[in-house]
């Protein structure tokens, strides 16, 4: 039996990767980490600051993802964690050097679509080998009769990353790269975010990678920087939770326009540690949907659990302090393998 199984965002929740913050850092200034990252705060890479992130950060981080693993358990979930290893060693190929980012996102590197998990060409360089951190976990999902995918290695050379051009053009088209955190599932239609970590061949490798059970529907002028889980939130068949700043009538992906939509409301800015947040306060709404009535929210979001409660959401508060710090909630910070149900279509 394949220990991959997950069709979408919100059936009940079986088994799941939590990251870890063990290690983490900034990886060196490259034009990748530039025009992906920086290249709102910075006009030059070299005034981007690298290195490790401050101990009591990674301390307390591994800290509330320990009490996150222990409530998954609680409520019966298996929990796996990847192994450790040194982001601070360099990593290199014939066309650029760089050392490592860290492992606290399972969610961007590995993507879980049906009994498929693939690893997909991210658009960092630090991030070339985060694979490495999950491989006995990979190793084991293939021996259960799991089907396992590497996305064709990028080369991500310099002409990849146009960090002066408009925010949601500085990934070019050369060769496909995304990251696994630009798609949602939705049953047999793929949510696949085009921005700057993902591009449109992206979408039409993903695409002739899962098949015809499923269609990409590749979302352009959605949310030009990253990844998609704080814009649109699936919360159960027919219910999603949308960024108001982001979303709106005009550009909410076709299929999803027969959905009922519950709009996010101001949240509370959690702060952030060093020059600059690596994400913005919207990543307050970034979170885990356990089963279709409940979901791990952070317990200082006090108006979005008022109104996940309203409609008909419980809600576990739990915390994870330096999310704005290290660019990752809670469904950041983890990644389902395995869901109860079956492959369907919502629309």
């Amino acid at each position: 039996m394949s220990l991959v199984s997950v069709h979408n965002e919100w059936d009940p929740l079986e088994e799941i990767i939590v990251g870890t913050a063990v290690g983490a850092r900034i990886p060196v200034a490259d034009r990748s980490v530039h025009a992906v990252e920086y290249a709102s705060d910075y006009e030059r890479q070299e005034q981007i600051p690298s290195g490790a992130y401050p101990d009591r950060v990674l301390k307390e981080t591994e800290e509330e993802l320990q009490v996150l693993c222990g409530e998954l358990a609680e409520l019966g979930v298996a929990v796996r964690r990847p192994a450790e290893r040194d982001s601070s060693a360099r990593i290199s190929t014939p066309d650029w050097e760089t050392d490592g980012f860290h492992d606290y996102c399972p969610r961007d590197g590995l993507l879980a679509v049906g009994e498929t998990i693939i690893e997909t060409p991210m658009a960092l360089r630090s991030r070339f080998l985060d694979s490495l951190a999950y491989k006995e976990i990979l190793l084991d999902y293939f021996a259960s009769g799991s089907r396992w995918l590497s996305a064709p290695k990028p080369r991500l050379t310099d002409g990849m990353y146009s960090p002066s051009a408009a925010a949601g053009q500085r990934l070019n088209d050369l060769e496909p790269v995304f990251d696994a955190a630009n798609v949602l599932r939705f049953g047999t239609d793929l949510l696949y975010l085009v921005s700057d970590s993902g591009n449109e061949l992206g979408a039409r490798w993903l695409q002739a990678a899962v098949g015809d059970a499923y269609t990409v529907h590749p979302c352009r002028g959605l949310y030009a920087s990253t990844h998609v889980d704080s814009t649109i939130v699936p919360l159960r068949p027919g219910l999603v939770l949308v960024n108001p700043s982001r979303v709106n009538d005009d550009n909410i992906p076709d299929f999803l326009r027969s959905w009922d939509t519950i709009t996010c409301p101001e949240l509370v800015d959690i702060g952030f540690t060093g020059a600059k947040a690596h994400c913005s306060v919207w990543i307050g709404m970034n979170l885990l949907v356990v089963r279709p009535g409940l979901a791990v929210v952070d317990r200082r979001q006090t108006e979005l659990i008022k109104l996940l409660e309203k409609h008909g959401m419980d809600v576990l508060p739990l915390q994870l302090s330096h999310s704005r710090t290290l660019g990752g909630g809670f469904h950041c910070a983890t990644l389902d393998v395995r869901r109860t149900g079956s492959l369907e279509t919502y629309r």
